[in-house]
C-alpha cells in the first residue's frame, strides 16, 4: 500500500543534535500534512511538530527553539533537526502523514492518515 520510512534515530549525549528523516513511498503523489510525534515509555504519544502544504508549522512548546522541521514537497519527505537534546526527549519518534493521495495500480486512492514504524531516540550521558 503506502510506506513512511523513518531514519536517523540513535543515541546522543545531552546537548547534542540528531536529524530524523521520513520519506514517503513513491506511489504517494501528495500529502496534505506531515509531522512527528513521540512516545516515551509509560506515556501517551504526543505531538512534536507538524507542517502542512502551506509550510505552516505547529510545534509542541517543549521543543520550540530546539527542533526544526523542513519539508520537500516534491519528494514528500520531512526532516526533523533536533538540537540541544535533553534526556526528556528520549522516546520513539513516529512520522505521520495526513490526507494522502496514492496510486496502487487500480487508480488514485485516498488515505486519511498513516504512521511510520518509529525510530528510537535516546538522550543519555
Amino acid at each position: 500500500q503506502v510506506q513512511l520510512v523513518e531514519s536517523g534515530g540513535g543515541l546522543v549525549q545531552p546537548g547534542g543534535s540528531l536529524r530524523l528523516s521520513c520519506a514517503a513511498s513513491q506511489n504517494i503523489f501528495s500529502v496534505n500534512s506531515m509531522g512527528w510525534y513521540r512516545q516515551a515509555p509509560g506515556k501517551q504519544r504526543e505531538l512534536v511538530v507538524t507542517i502542512n502544504n502551506s509550510d505552516i508549522t505547529n510545534y509542541a512548546d517543549s521543543v520550540k527553539g530546539r527542533f526544526t522541521i523542513s519539508r520537500d514537497n516534491t519528494k514528500n519527505t520531512v526532516h526533523l533537526h533536533m538540537n540541544n537534546l535533553k534526556p526528556e526527549d528520549t522516546a520513539v519518534y513516529y512520522c505521520n502523514a495526513l490526507g494522502i493521495l496514492y496510486y496502487n495500480g487500480d487508480g488514485p486512492k485516498h488515505l486519511d492518515a498513516y504512521w511510520g514504524q518509529g525510530t528510537q531516540v535516546t538522550v543519555s550521558s
